[in-house]
């Protein structure tokens, strides 16, 4: 019986270098947070439909351009046999046709696909413009409370507590109009840029105290930490342990409160055109188009249908997105 000794590997030819196993390279915190969302379907999928809606307002002009049609035209009213005599569409499904995609408005006949568009477009501005707003002064307000301490902290959180203490949807109900008519008067007509900057200003007023009381927790455990300890030791200003010690490890609750507060203030923003204190005719925008399909439900379903189903997808998919980011910057997340 013969044996058979293991294989011995071949010896480096004379004059080489043995070879040296290439070693594992270093991956650094954002390329696992990164690892871990791209492993996440749902939350790439989520991010891929945030995108197309975002793509979609930045597009909107080019988008009217190349179907031929823009979101003000009374085509029903300009031409025959687009409505009944009662101003709805005679074709069926509200006027869906090869020639308008989603159907026609009733009553005044104009073009659904670009009112939805150039709809989105308003509300994301609005919305976008507001949350930054709210992002930099939670942040702002948040760190400063939670390292400075003391009477700061004290009274930095008496602040943000009464302001919680407001009813966020009847606050903006409330206060919309009274910062119209500080700037034009009753008998005119407020313009749609003042409408524009009032709503932003409102919801940022209102939304960013969530977002500061949340960080001012963080900071407060984090101060005490070792890091923040060994800067001070070696002299470092509050203004570098802020920014070299503390945000670098706020991230994750920023992105994840930016990712839900972005949706919520879409909504809001809805809600106030919806009762007419937001954005009015003739600008285009989601919260209007909901209102008018209020009136129409029961006769032209189909009017409300695309609008409804758009802000589904909208918040859903960002609701989705921020799950995903706060798992992807949880370090103890496994997938």
């Amino acid at each position: 019986m013969t044996s058979h000794s293991p294989a011995v590997p071949p010896l480096p030819a004379a004059g080489t270098a043995p070879a040296v196993p290439a070693e594992p390279a270093g991956r650094s915190p954002g390329r696992l947070m990164w690892l871990r969302f791209r492993r996440d379907r749902a939350g790439v999928v989520s991010a891929c439909v945030v995108l197309f809606f975002f793509a979609v307002a930045a597009a909107a002009p080019l988008i009217s351009m190349l179907y031929g049609k823009n979101p003000t035209a009374t085509y029903g009213l300009d031409e025959t046999g687009l409505l009944n005599e009662y101003g709805y569409p005679i074709a069926p499904n509200g006027g869906i046709s090869g020639r308008f995609w989603f159907g026609i408005e009733p009553t005044l006949g104009r073009d659904v696909l670009t009112q939805l568009v150039y709809g989105i477009r308003t509300s994301l501005l609005i919305a976008a413009a507001a949350t930054a707003l709210c992002v930099v002064t939670g942040v702002l307000i948040g760190v400063t409370a939670g390292y400075a301490g003391g009477r700061t902290d004290y009274f930095l959180g008496r602040f943000i507590d009464l302001l919680l203490a407001f009813p966020q949807q009847l606050s903006f109900v409330a206060f919309t109009p009274v910062v119209y008519s500080l700037f034009v008067s009753p008998e005119k007509e407020t313009p749609t840029y003042l409408r524009v900057v009032t709503l932003i200003v409102v919801l940022w007023a209102l939304g960013w105290m969530g977002l500061a009381r949340l960080l001012r927790g963080q900071v407060l455990s984090l101060r005490e930490r070792e890091f923040v300890e060994a800067a001070k030791v070696t002299g470092a200003s509050p203004w570098r342990i802020i920014t070299r010690e503390l945000l670098p490890n706020l991230w994750t609750p920023i992105l994840v409160q930016s990712t839900l507060m972005l949706p919520a203030l879409v909504t809001a923003e809805a809600g106030l055109s919806f009762i007419g204190v937001g954005i009015v005719e003739p600008t285009p925008d989601w919260g209007r188009m909901f209102a008018n399909g209020a009136k129409y439900y029961e006769s032209d379903i189909t009017y409300i249908f695309f609008p409804g189903i758009a802000m589904i997808l909208f918040v859903v998919a960002f609701n989705l997105l921020g799950d995903s980011v706060r798992d992807a910057f949880d370090p103890r997340t496994r997938r």
